[in-house]
């Protein structure tokens, strides 16, 4: 008669057991002067489903100091953010502008 395969005793260590959380990152998004608020407020809204009086306090936010957190999130996660803002496009309501806005990412403290 089998009673089934036998098992060891876990010998995990406390530090292995405990859950690893990655370092968080700022998405920051630059201010530049071929961008309209309407755009960066929609971008926003789009993206990272701000509402749009949070779009609208960053749009002011960019536009004053240069640079705005728009989200912080996984390393991964912040990349990806970073590309669609890089990929969102140019601003159609400015003739002059030729892309998308910049942002970088750089780790919260």
């Amino acid at each position: 008669m089998s009673t089934g395969p036998a098992t060891l005793p876990e010998t995990e260590t406390q530090e292995d057991q405990q859950t690893r959380r990655q370092p968080p990152y700022h998405v920051i998004l630059l201010n530049d002067d071929d961008h309209t608020y309407e755009y960066v407020i929609l971008m926003l809204k789009e993206l990272f489903g701000h509402p749009i009086e949070k779009g609208f306090l960053l749009a002011q936010l960019v536009d004053r100091t240069g640079r705005a957190i728009v989200c912080t999130t996984s390393l991964e996660r912040a990349e990806l953010k970073q590309d669609q803002i890089h990929s969102y496009g140019p601003d159609p309501r400015l003739p002059r502008c030729k892309g998308s806005m910049t942002a970088e990412i750089e780790p919260a403290e």
